[in-house]
């Protein structure tokens, strides 16, 4: 079982868009839903833990990097960083819950070749209507990241 934190301080430019059904409680609960299907490997439950206009932010200089609006598309990127990267999740380290934001703390597992290499990413969503709206990514080692992907 993961502890929440009701603590999130400001993180890098993220927006100061709220989402006025939001609360520190929907924001836990749409995270817990979202880390217990990722830590099942259950993609039909994550796919569905993201909301339809889910955008997802990659930092760096990959050739996944930037902006990926709307759930197909950011499932499309999802998908060619899993396949890049041969990811897999080693745990959640935290879940922390504000108001309007909510942060995964993740340990995962990457092939850089056939070497396996295990790094800790910063998920930051936000949540509307109980689902992922939006998520940037933070790699530990950002030029690691990209020289993966490519």
């Amino acid at each position: 079982m993961v502890k929440a934190i009701s603590v999130l301080g400001a993180i890098g430019a993220m927006p100061a868009l709220a989402d006025p059904g939001s609360s520190e409680t929907g924001v836990r609960q749409a995270l817990e839903r979202y880390a217990a299907a990722w830590t099942k490997g259950d993609l039909a439950l994550i796919v569905a833990c993201y909301h339809d206009d889910f955008t997802l932010h990659y930092f760096g200089h990959s050739t996944l990097s930037g902006d990926h609006a709307g759930k197909a598309e950011a499932l499309k990127a999802l998908a060619a960083f899993s396949q890049r990267t041969r990811r897999k999740l080693m745990g959640i380290t935290a879940i922390l819950a504000g108001d309007r934001l909510g942060v995964i703390v993740a340990r995962e597992r990457l092939m850089q070749g056939e070497q396996p290499i295990e790094v800790d990413r910063l998920l930051v969503y936000r949540v509307t209507d109980g689902l992922l709206a939006e998520c940037w990514v933070y790699d530990q080692d950002q030029r690691l990241i990209d020289s993966i992907i490519g």
